[in-house]
């Protein structure tokens, strides 16, 4: 079973290279973040043509989540559970037995700022939902753009990024959290080449330079870590014309 999750950056610009890519890598499942549409206007006609079943939750302009998977999904859910929120940014269903939870979260903006402050308790919300997720789910994946370098290896220059957004004390402790679940993250379960980010500003030649940031994540629960096979960053489809500026992260697990 293959789950993925790639934050398209806008599924009007992006829904061609969606499609040539889930061709090329029919994943069993598909998390999507900023698809920047609201319901009526996504394409769920096109990607049921190209064999996948689509639930959505979106907006106006910003944020907006989708599930995509090839079999039939259940149990879906949109946004965070007892936490109100106007912003599209969770759903979940569950595929083949296993729990799909993909989240576009906040970004935050900078910290001391009331969307730094949003984020902390949107984070905080979350995790006090995972746990029940879990109870009832115990094969789970977490996954999406979490807009969190966990580390400083996940940052291509560390102390420029020091205390800034993306790598604020705060923010890590938060995916530390989310790891104190139960939830492992599937890409450090293998050796992975060095500077490998899942994210690159579109300005200063960022891609080119391979100055980025890895902040776009899949954790799986403990019942699944046996299970993982590989987790890689897909990065061919950044170097499309007019590409999103994230790189789609794929999971592998053993049946």
């Amino acid at each position: 079973m293959q789950i993925a999750t790639w934050n398209v950056n806008s599924l009007a610009v992006r829904l061609p290279q969606l499609l040539d890519w889930l061709q090329a890598h029919p994943v069993d499942a598909l998390v999507l973040q900023e698809t920047k549409l609201t319901d009526e206007k996504f394409p769920a006609a096109e990607l049921e043509a190209a064999g996948y079943h689509a639930s959505f939750h979106g907006q106006k302009t910003y944020n907006g989540v989708a599930l995509l998977t090839r079999s039939a999904h259940e149990g879906v859910i949109k946004n965070i559970p007892g936490f109100a929120d106007e912003q599209a940014r969770v759903i979940a269903g569950t595929v083949g037995g296993v729990r799909v939870v993909g989240g576009y979260f906040p970004n935050g903006q900078a910290p001391g700022s009331e969307k730094f402050a949003y984020k902390m308790a949107w984070l905080a919300a979350l995790e006090a939902w995972l746990q029940q997720e879990l109870a009832a789910h115990p094969k789970l994946v977490l996954l999406g753009d979490f807009n969190i370098a966990p580390e400083d290896r996940d940052v291509y220059d560390p102390v420029a990024w020091a205390g800034q957004i993306h790598c604020t004390a705060e923010e890590r402790a938060h995916f530390q959290a989310l790891q104190g679940l139960g939830l492992v993250d599937a890409f450090r379960l293998f050796e992975q080449p060095p500077k490998s980010w899942s994210w690159w500003d579109y300005r200063n030649l960022a891609f080119r330079k391979n100055q980025g940031l890895r902040i776009d994540h899949i954790l799986v629960s403990q019942a699944l870590e046996g299970q993982v096979a590989a987790c890689t960053i897909d990065k061919a489809p950044r170097k499309n014309e007019r590409p999103s500026d994230h790189a789609p992260v794929v999971l592998t697990l053993k049946d």
